[in-house]
């Protein structure tokens, strides 16, 4: 057989097959790999997932949201560019979904500051810029 100026005999075929084969051989290795090694991994419904500012610098109300595969307690914190706790914006049940909570930001100076997000087992935190004035 002639294709394209390759000749193509038995061995050529058996050849193509075989790294086929290989081929097929390696993706099915490499995915039970990949659950293998995923086994440990942590559930996704115990943790959270804080979301950033939709503004940037922030100005006046700030809008946290974040999101809970299921009841939980949660405060919501702010610190400063060195870390060092500013204030506890609130601290309460979430409901399961997504959650917003509100917070006047000229209660902080302008500035560099931090918002965290602290379950039991979580503590997760942003980077945001307040600049009311």
């Amino acid at each position: 057989m002639i294709l394209a100026g390759f000749t193509f005999n038995g061995r050529t075929v058996i050849y193509i097959l075989i790294i086929t084969l290989g081929a097929l051989v390696l993706t099915i290795a490499y995915r039970k790999l990949l659950k293998y090694l995923g086994r440990g991994a942590p559930s996704k419904k115990d943790y959270c997932v804080l979301y950033g500012l939709e503004k940037s610098p922030s100005v006046g109300e700030l809008e946290f949201y974040f999101t809970s595969e299921e009841k939980k307690e949660v405060a919501i914190n702010i610190l400063d560019a060195d870390m060092n706790f500013v204030t506890e914006v609130t601290s309460f049940e979430c409901s399961k979904g997504g959650n917003i909570v509100r917070y006047d930001s000229t209660q902080i100076a302008d500035g560099n500051y931090f918002y965290s997000l602290e379950t039991s087992n979580q503590k997760t935190m942003k980077k945001m810029r307040v600049q009311n004035g």
